[in-house]
């Protein structure tokens, strides 16, 4: 058994305020990824949200980033959005049809937000939970949900998601409540209270307390994902290069 790992990333590369600020002035566009993929660990890509991605970008994704680089795949709005989740067995199977098994070793966790209105009815969560497979063409798939709803923090949740090895996103938000419970064989966070006004997004004392937190999902014997996400985007790769640092990964 290989030893737990922590990637460190942020969402997508392509982000015009980057330039300068991360990418350097003169970098063509379409190297970003690779320059992109060489500072960082992992990226997670957010425009599978809302729409199928081409087969011939994800080959070209995969040739792009180093051999132990990864990317999370956040789940389709078709599969997440409906009224009854347990209904989706249609949009799951087209998003799961897009052609991202390209990626081979480089495919990371699949990310499935729910909307924050979106409270726990364990019923339907465990149809959609039974919906999601296990292996696509011979790549086993980790899954991770990211629950917006208070009324996730429920043991019969995290009994379900245990059940199927499916990690429970921790999230750090100014909107939404911290659902956490350690339920799979890694773990997955998106922070997103960076502020523009700190040259790191995060604030030393802040990127101290995830670094401890990983570290101790690392000791457990569990790979992390960490994501630089949302709040001042501006400053997500500036404060994914501290985490790292402080990790010294």
């Amino acid at each position: 058994m290989s030893e737990a790992r922590i990637r460190v990333g942020i969402g997508g590369w392509t982000y015009p305020p980057w330039r300068g600020s991360f990418y350097p002035d003169k970098l063509p566009q379409a190297k970003e990824l690779e320059y992109a993929s060489r500072q960082l660990a992992a990226i997670e890509i957010n425009a599978t949200f809302y729409g199928r991605q081409s087969p011939k970008s994800w080959a070209t994704w995969a040739k792009t980033v180093p051999e132990d680089f990864q990317f999370a795949i956040k789940g389709s709005r078709f599969c997440v959005m409906r009224a009854r989740l347990a209904e989706g067995a249609e949009g799951i199977g087209n998003f799961f049809a897009q052609g991202f098994s390209a990626l081979g070793p480089k495919l990371g966790p699949i990310l499935w937000q729910f909307a924050g209105r979106r409270a726990f009815d364990r019923d339907d969560i465990a149809a959609f939970i039974d919906l999601l497979p296990e292996r696509l063409d011979g790549i086993a798939l980790r899954h991770a949900i990211e629950p917006r709803h208070q009324s996730f923090n429920d043991v019969k949740f995290f009994e379900i998601c245990r059940a199927r090895n499916i990690a429970v996103v921790l999230e750090d938000s100014d909107d939404y409540p911290t659902v956490e419970g350690d339920t799979a064989d890694f773990a997955y966070a998106r922070l997103q209270r960076m502020r523009e006004e700190v040259a790191t997004g995060y604030d030393e004392a802040a990127l101290d307390g995830f670094a401890k937190r990983a570290r101790r999902w690392r000791q457990d014997g569990r790979d992390a994902y960490l994501f630089m996400i949302n709040g001042a985007k501006v400053r997500a790769p500036a404060a994914a290069l501290a985490l790292q640092e402080q990790l010294g990964v």
